[in-house]
């Protein structure tokens, strides 16, 4: 056997080594994102448009399963709440436990005095499209409201009852992140409320979409490595039996 024979083979079994590693290491993150994100996220379909244009009706979001406790001012939040039906809703969170709530100042919501700049609401509509009296929020509680101010069944509707609209913490069951189909990405943070306070971190779907794209990208391309690596191998015995055929 010849230097070169010996070398390419070396070489050969090395390659395979490593292409093997790479499928491996590739499964582990491919199917790890994806228990990852079954395990973080729920998927939702929005029947309606009172959060438009944000999130279309129909369109299908990915929510982060997270504590009523977590929920901050400006969150997209996936809750329950009996008195409104028996259907999961998706609404906005305005004001929190001690926060007033009065609209519209300016045309602005007030939270505690302060006007919300709110850029996620549909071009050229009024941030409300009735009067909200000012509103003391109890503790615990959440005042949500839709993007789609005028055609949202959403806290204004609610004022006559127990707590003047608001819903518990503890009805919410998760925080919209992205709209996964149609692909419109990630929501965008709620900058509005930064000045009463932090708003919500994205939760990990970036790092849980890194994964699995990860994953597939090795395991795709270790496992093409076998059939490259076998095709120039046939492609040098050829090309060194030719030479050899001349030589002699």
């Amino acid at each position: 056997m010849s230097g070169t024979s010996r070398t390419d083979e070396g070489r050969g079994r090395l390659g395979s080594k490593l292409s093997g590693l790479a499928v491996a290491l590739g499964c582990v993150l491919f199917l790890g994102g994806f228990a990852w994100g079954a395990v973080v996220y729920q998927p939702y379909t929005v029947p309606t448009d009172s959060m438009a244009p944000t999130i279309a009706g129909g369109d299908r979001v990915l929510a982060e399963r997270i504590d009523g406790s977590e929920v901050q001012r400006g969150d997209v939040v996936v809750f329950k709440q009996s008195t409104w039906g028996n259907m999961p809703m998706v609404k906005r969170v305005v004001a929190v436990g001690g926060d007033t709530v009065a609209c519209c100042t300016q045309d602005n919501l007030t939270v505690n005095g302060k006007r919300i700049e709110e850029p996620y609401l549909p071009e050229g509509s009024a941030a409300e499209s009735s009067t909200i009296p000012s509103i003391e929020v109890p503790e615990d509680r959440l005042f949500l409201l839709g993007d789609e101010r005028s055609g949202s069944l959403d806290s204004t509707a609610h004022l006559t009852e127990a707590g003047n609209g608001t819903v518990p913490r503890s009805a919410v069951s998760a925080r919209v992140d992205a709209v996964a189909w149609p692909m419109n990405g990630m929501l965008a943070r709620p900058t509005g409320f930064e000045t009463l306070g932090g708003v919500s971190e994205p939760g990990p779907l970036r790092l849980v979409l890194v994964a699995v794209v990860a994953g597939a990208v090795l395991v795709l391309g270790g496992a093409a490595y076998g059939p490259i690596a076998n095709r120039s191998a046939r492609r040098r015995s050829r090309t060194g039996a030719g030479e050899r055929a001349l030589a002699g």
